[in-house]
């Protein structure tokens, strides 16, 4: 195949959004500089301008180059800085660009994101355009799980991620910034889902010492419940990352005591939510003492430090009973989670779980379905209420019904296959799929479960 087409298979990857397909088309052999057809600019341009993190990423991993000066003096990695999209701008911006950059343009970069931080999108727009109207605002996804406003005012479009564009340029050049200062910077919007938020915490888990650890905790104290609770995401996250580093046991052990003196319920959830995270010898009295708390926040993270106890006393099963029959729904949902890997408390989860898939309550028919398809719960009840979670109208639901039928054998996985309905891309590998194929093979039974490899 000659430059040029591939050159052109290119530019439909990177305009239809395929990541996958912009990978294979490079790996031909395509030039990952390749001008887009309108305007000339390089594809990486068009990726940057869609919010395309994934092809964006596939680029720059493919050596597309995101220094190349462009026509009005820009270059791509500017561009997705002015954007203000932290996944866009972190794929653009390369492994090691402290190394690839030289001083001057570093410091440029970092001046520019923080006049966007410190100006703000609406301004910093309104500087632009010229124009003085209001801004038409969206909340949107960034990467996997963060959320930020973006806004449009004429014809351009920003998102107001400059904060965590900020934290990721400082953690790339070495900038040691202050702890205080990066607290500051991801409570100003006090959600942790935020962007800014997160590429805080990433950082401060990535620059892990004595002194960061110690500038943290210090903000425990804090008056204001969200540094409280940027705290405790902070411990949530060591505890993930780092569970196994030398100083678990001093964060557990100040987790647990912090758990016996917090009032704020919000706050006091995320504490319990970190500790159940590592390991102390108690977190069975830590659950039990929260179990019938009024808030139904700290009920809940009450029940997960139960279900990660080692221990399970006489009394935390009667907590965990209780629970079961919570006025509040994911505190039984969570209740069931534990009962299912209890034996003296199987019957009961699974009773309360065939209830919650019968309820009104739709935001969790995910996570019912999946606490049913895994449970080693075989009754007929169990798996009916299976079968009739096949008309939920999501279809993650719909799989994860499917494969627990599948895993039971049940005469009703054919049909099930069927009410899944045709799956996109990410599915060639899940682990649902897989056991509806050995069901479908090992029974030498026909397949209808489409899924993105193009089988059917």
């Amino acid at each position: 195949m000659t430059g040029s087409e591939l050159d052109r298979r290119l530019v439909s990857a990177v305009l239809s959004g395929d990541a996958d397909a912009v990978r294979d088309v490079l790996y031909e052999g395509a030039d990952p500089n390749t001008p887009e057809p309108e305007g000339g600019l390089p594809v990486l341009c068009a990726a940057v301008a869609a919010y395309d993190a994934p092809v964006a990423e596939a680029l720059v991993d493919g050596e597309a180059d995101p220094d190349r000066e462009l026509p009005d003096g820009s270059t791509p990695l500017w561009r997705a800085l002015d954007g203000g999209s932290p996944a866009v701008f972190e794929s653009v911006l390369g492994t090691e660009p402290r190394l690839r950059l030289p001083e001057q343009e570093r410091a440029r970069l970092l001046a520019g994101a923080r006049s966007w931080y410190e100006t703000g999108p609406v301004e910093g727009l309104r500087r632009r355009t010229g124009e003085r109207g209001p801004a038409v605002s969206v909340r949107v996804t960034d990467g996997d799980f963060d959320w930020v406003d973006q806004y449009t005012l004429g014809a351009l479009v920003v998102r107001a991620g400059y904060g965590a564009i900020l934290t990721v340029l400082e953690w790339s050049f070495r900038i040691p910034t202050p702890v205080d200062e990066l607290i500051d910077r991801a409570v100003r919007i006090p959600d942790e889902e935020h962007v800014d938020w997160s590429a805080v915490w990433l950082t401060l888990v990535r620059r892990h010492c004595e002194e960061v650890l110690s500038a943290t905790l210090a903000h425990r104290d804090h008056p204001d419940p969200a540094h409280r609770r940027f705290v405790a995401d902070y411990l949530r996250a060591r505890g993930v990352i780092a569970c196994d580093s030398p100083s678990a046991e001093r964060e557990s052990g100040i987790l647990a005591a912090w758990a016996t003196r917090e009032t704020d319920g919000a706050v006091l959830a995320k504490v319990l939510e970190a500790f159940a995270e590592y390991e102390h010898p108690g977190m069975e009295s830590t659950g039990l003492r929260h179990a019938a708390h009024p808030d139904p926040r700290v009920r809940l993270r009450a029940t997960t430090v139960l279900d990660a106890s080692e221990a399970r006393s006489p009394e935390a099963r009667t907590a965990l009973l209780t629970l079961l029959g919570d006025p509040d729904a994911r505190v039984r949902l969570e209740a069931c989670g534990a009962g299912l890997r209890d034996d003296a408390l199987l019957a009961p989860a699974a009773e309360e779980l065939v209830r919650l898939a019968e309820g009104p309550h739709e935001e969790l028919r995910g996570g019912v379905a999946e606490a049913l398809a895994s449970s080693r719960d075989r009754t007929p009840a169990v798996a009916d209420a299976l079968a009739a979670l096949l008309a939920d109208g999501n279809q993650l639901v719909r799989l994860e019904a499917a494969y627990g039928l599948a895993l039971r054998d049940d005469p009703r996985t054919g049909e099930a296959i069927e009410r899944v309905g045709p799956l996109g891309v990410g599915f060639e590998h899940d682990h649902r799929v897989s056991a509806l194929w050995d069901w479908a093979w090992e029974g030498d039974r026909p397949w209808r479960l489409s899924t993105s490899a193009g089988d059917s």
